[in-house]
């Protein structure tokens, strides 16, 4: 990732709607498991935004033990600011934790990265950190076909079908409770402005505007696409309570690791 855009990232991830929306999806997913799991890892923490939002919504935040790791140092060193007292550098191809010492494991944005060559192992240490019994949550972006200049700035190698990344997951001995997609509301709105830069106005739908060939869609939001987004996302949110999405921006699975109790 550009190193400018952790700073961007940290910059707007506790209020921009995007970010703040798809951890409300995220919840409504995982469901009550995530606010009651002791011990949880952010798998590529980023800033630690996630991470801090998990310690406010935990049942029982004074014993609720947070781990972020990130494979940058201006990442993890955005996200000590934020008072987190478990953070390391380290790559999610290659967790520092022992088997099973995990209730859940969320990978967000993450497995995607140029820096992630082989996905698989990857996804094969998330399940291994994950106690019998507890669950892991992997979002990526969604179909190749939508590549834009946000993710030549944060370094996108692929960008999946919700298929393929279910059997990703499967195939590393995790059971599949849920897989949507997500960010569905506001697809046709992304996709007609990612074909509109395409074919040369970089006219972001997020409310800026940058000519540069690599311009990230981290920014501040105008008032009205904030409120349109955080509408969208949050109605969103309590659809995926009980359906499944057939088509959206992000690919998402929740799954167990078989052999305990959830």
């Amino acid at each position: 990732m550009n190193l400018s855009e952790y700073a961007a990232m940290y910059r707007v991830e506790d209020s921009l709607w995007w970010y703040v929306g798809m951890r409300r999806i995220v919840a409504s997913l995982v469901g009550e498991r995530l606010r009651t799991a002791r011990r949880v890892l952010d798998a590529g923490c980023g800033t630690g935004g996630t991470l801090a939002w998990w310690h406010r919504v935990a049942v029982d935040p004074d014993r609720a033990e947070g781990t972020g790791i990130d494979l940058s140092p201006e990442a993890t060193g955005l996200a000590a600011r934020r008072g987190l007292p478990r953070l390391g550098r380290a790559s999610v191809s290659a967790l520092p934790f022992p088997d099973a010492a995990f209730d859940g494991v969320l990978s967000l944005d993450v497995i995607y990265h140029l820096d992630v060559a082989d996905d698989r192992r990857a996804l094969g240490e998330i399940a291994r950190v994950v106690r019998p019994g507890g669950w892991a949550c992997v979002r990526v972006p969604a179909f190749d076909s939508l590549r834009s200049a946000h993710d030549a700035a944060v370094h996108t190698r692929h960008r999946y079908r919700l298929g393929d990344l279910a059997e990703r997951v499967a195939g590393v001995g995790l059971h599949v409770d849920r897989a949507t997609y997500a960010n569905a509301l506001l697809f046709p709105a992304a996709v007609a402005s990612r074909l509109r830069r395409r074919n040369g106005a970089h006219a972001s739908w997020g409310g800026a505007t940058d000519g540069t060939p690599h311009a990230s869609d981290v920014h501040p939001a105008s008032s009205v696409v904030q409120a349109v987004g955080t509408i969208a996302l949050d109605l969103e949110a309590r659809l995926l309570r009980v359906i499944d999405v057939p088509f959206g921006l992000s690919a998402v699975v929740v799954a167990t690791r078989p052999g305990g109790a959830s």
